[in-house]
């Protein structure tokens, strides 16, 4: 084995990307029988203490992409293993024609090392840089082409939930649960007592009852397919092909409602989540409708789609408050930026108030309107004002 690192002298290539590539040439090497060398490691960030870089093939007896990116994880914590849910959805997807997949090609992934090699989609624009310049046009197209890939990834694998499971079985992982899915019940279990104690919120029954009550239908739906799990515009690249997925710590089989309302609250696992411009998101669940039509006829269909669509964007909005208010929130978010959290999260129970005024659930529209007088009293009125991504500015 050999680690050739030509990126940087040894005092400035860190421990940890040597370890990487190291680890990487070692199991491109078993798979393929025959030495592999890589060089010149280019660090991609990463979350947590996981190494994301991209590689130069060196050297190989065989026909390989002049550059791959690895990722490398450490031991899994309690009842999350990133690897294990990153490594199995990139087996699930490399499996699906070349012509459907959304996602890079796995080259290879091995448990000791906690890793996985994957094709290099090279250095296509990624979604929150459309969504940050000054082109409002690429913007739209951007998060048009973001939901009509969302729409033919739950369409491609729609039902393979045994597949997955057994692929999780196979790669020994301790858990297969969905962890949004996780957190979700305990968003509804802790969400009232945090909203009575920091905002003086109280929440009737009748909205804890239509919440849980979402849970449980999200958990038994037939209509399941792959997904993300979380949605960041960071991990969205726009490519010329269509926007590709490259994250999948948290990859599982749920509810494919459950992802589409996140075109309703953009990006609802992190707090990037500016405003867009009136009929964007409505425009991007028609995308998404366009694509798993064929699948889910039922799903053209309003009385059917929108009030689940308005159960999933609860949970949503539940889950980022029941984590914005376990602990002290900042008062600025230093990404991009972005409004403070305070903001975010203000937009997002607005968008939920008048949603759920169209559909006429009035249990969810006035506890949503509770909260966000809350919000203003606390934070002050500015609070309410969500700018919009600048693009759209």
């Amino acid at each position: 084995m050999s680690v050739e690192i030509t990126a940087g002298s040894p005092e400035t290539t860190s421990p940890e990307i040597a370890e990487a590539v190291g680890a990487a040439e070692r199991v491109l090497t078993k798979r393929l029988g025959a030495q592999v060398r890589l060089a010149d490691p280019e660090a991609l960030g990463g979350t947590g203490r996981s190494v994301v870089i991209r590689v130069r093939v060196a050297s190989s007896p065989f026909s390989m992409p002049r550059t791959l990116v690895v990722k490398q994880y450490p031991p899994a914590s309690g009842d999350r293993d990133p690897w294990a849910h990153e490594a199995v959805s990139h087996q699930l997807l490399t499996a699906l024609p070349a012509e459907e997949r959304a996602t890079p090609e796995l080259f290879a992934h091995d448990a000791k090392f906690r890793l996985v090699v994957l094709e290099d989609l090279g250095r296509a624009p990624r979604l929150s840089e459309k969504l940050h310049a000054k082109d409002a046009r690429a913007a739209e197209r951007g998060l048009l082409s973001w939901a009509h890939a969302m729409g033919r990834l739950h369409a491609t694998t729609a039902g393979r939930d045994a597949d997955f499971d057994a692929l999780m079985r196979r790669a020994g992982a301790q858990c297969c649960q969905d962890p949004i899915a996780v957190d979700v019940h305990a968003a509804i279990a802790g969400l009232p007592a945090l909203l009575e104690t920091t905002l003086g919120v109280a929440t009737s029954s009748q909205a804890t009852e239509f919440a849980a009550r979402a849970a449980r239908a999200f958990s038994t739906s037939r209509r399941r397919a792959f997904s993300p799990s979380t949605s960041c515009p960071d991990n969205h690249l726009v490519t010329s092909r269509g926007v590709r997925f490259v994250d999948f710590e948290g990859g599982c089989v749920r509810d494919i409602v459950f992802d589409a309302a996140a075109l309703r609250v953009p990006f609802p696992s992190c707090w990037c989540g500016w405003g867009l411009p009136p009929g964007m998101s409505e425009a991007m669940v028609a995308a998404w409708r366009a694509e798993v039509g064929s699948v889910w006829p039922e799903m053209d269909d309003d009385a059917v789609l929108l009030p689940r669509l308005l159960e999933a964007q609860l949970l949503w909005v539940w889950l980022a408050t029941w984590r914005a208010l376990s602990k002290p929130m900042p008062v600025a978010d230093p990404v991009d930026n972005a409004p403070p959290r305070t903001v975010v999260l203000a937009g997002r129970w607005v968008r939920l108030r008048s949603d759920a005024l169209v559909l006429g659930e009035k249990t969810v529209a006035s506890h949503a309107d509770a909260v966000i007088g809350a919000l203003a009293d606390r934070y002050g009125p500015e609070v309410l004002e969500l700018p919009l991504y600048p693009a759209f500015r």
